[in-house]
C-alpha cells in the first residue's frame, strides 16, 4: 500500500505529476510579489527557496517572511527549503544554523512540507525529521548532484536510505553528461517506484538534456516535477504553462 499524502486537497503520487514552482526572490517585497503573481499560474505547489533570501540566516526574518507568503497564498501548499552549497545553494550555512533554521520552521506552524538534505548528517536529520513530524509537517528528504548521475544501484540505495529514516517524500536530483545518464535516472526512478517505495519519490535529471525526467513522472514513477514562473532554481526548469499542457497530454495518453 503506497502511504500517498494529501495536503489540501492535493494528493501528491496520485494522477499527474504536481507542479511545483519556486519563490527565489532575493527581497521580502520581490518574494510576497512572486507569492502574489503565482495565483493566476496552472501550478499545484510553491517552494519558498530560502537560501536566496538575504535575510536567510536570520531565523526571525525567515519566520515573519514566512507569515507574509501564508497570508497571501494560505490555500496552496508549501515547501521550504534552505538548499546548501554543498548541493546547489545560494548561501554558506552551518550545520547548527540549518538545524535551529528547520525546527524553527517545523514549530512555526507555517508550512506543510521541509526539505531537508540526506547527506547533512544522521543526527541532524534525524533531529530534524523528529521535529517536522511531531508538528505536523512533512519532510522530503534530498540529494542533488550537479555534476553528474551515479548509477542506478547508488540512486536507489539513496532514495531506499531516505525511505529507511522516515522522511514522507524521498527526492534526487542529478546531472546528466550524455543520454544514457537521463535513461540510468529514468529507470532507477522506474524500478525504485515498482519494487521499494511506500511513498511518493520525485526524482529529476536536470539541464536541457535531462527535460524529459521533469515530464514522464506519470510513466516512471516520479510524483513531483518543478517548473517556472520567471527565474529558474535549477537548471532545465520548464515554464508552468507549457509544462501542465505536456504532462496533461501524457496523462491522457495513459
Amino acid at each position: 500500500m503506497k502511504k500517498w499524502i494529501t495536503i489540501k486537497d492535493i494528493t501528491i503520487g496520485e494522477g499527474k505529476p504536481k507542479i511545483v514552482v519556486p519563490i527565489v526572490g532575493r527581497t521580502r517585497a520581490a518574494i510576497i510579489e512572486s507569492a502574489i503573481s503565482f495565483k493566476h499560474e496552472k501550478m499545484d505547489m510553491v517552494e519558498w527557496r530560502i537560501d536566496f533570501y538575504e535575510e536567510a540566516l536570520n531565523v526571525e526574518k525567515v519566520l515573519e517572511t514566512l507569515v507574509a507568503i501564508r497570508s497571501v497564498i494560505p490555500e496552496m501548499p508549501l515547501i521550504t527549503t534552505f538548499r546548501t552549497q554543498n548541493e546547489g545553494g545560494e548561501k554558506h550555512i552551518t550545520m547548527p544554523e540549518y538545524r535551529a533554521l528547520n525546527k524553527a520552521i517545523a514549530e512555526s506552524g507555517r508550512t506543510d512540507i521541509i526539505d531537508v538534505e540526506l547527506f547533512s548528517g544522521d543526527e541532524v536529520v534525524k533531529e530534524i525529521l523528529e521535529c517536522c513530524h511531531k508538528n505536523s509537517v512533512f519532510v522530503i528528504a534530498s540529494n542533488h548532484d550537479f555534476s553528474k548521475t551515479p548509477s542506478k544501484d547508488e540512486l536507489i540505495k539513496r532514495l531506499c536510505k531516505m525511505q529507511t529514516i522516515g522522511a514522507d517524500l524521498l527526492k534526487i536530483a542529478v546531472m546528466p553528461t550524455c543520454t544514457e545518464d537521463v535513461l540510468t535516472l529514468l529507470e532507477a526512478t522506474h524500478e525504485m517506484h515498482k519494487n521499494y517505495a511506500d511513498r511518493p519519490i520525485v526524482t529529476m535529471s536536470m539541464s536541457s538534456l535531462g527535460v524529459i525526467s521533469r515530464m514522464a513522472g506519470e510513466i516512471f514513477g516520479s510524483a513531483l516535477t518543478f517548473g517556472a514562473v520567471g527565474q529558474v532554481s535549477a537548471p532545465g526548469q520548464i515554464p508552468v504553462e507549457k509544462l501542465e499542457s505536456v504532462l496533461q497530454i501524457i496523462h491522457e495518453a495513459i
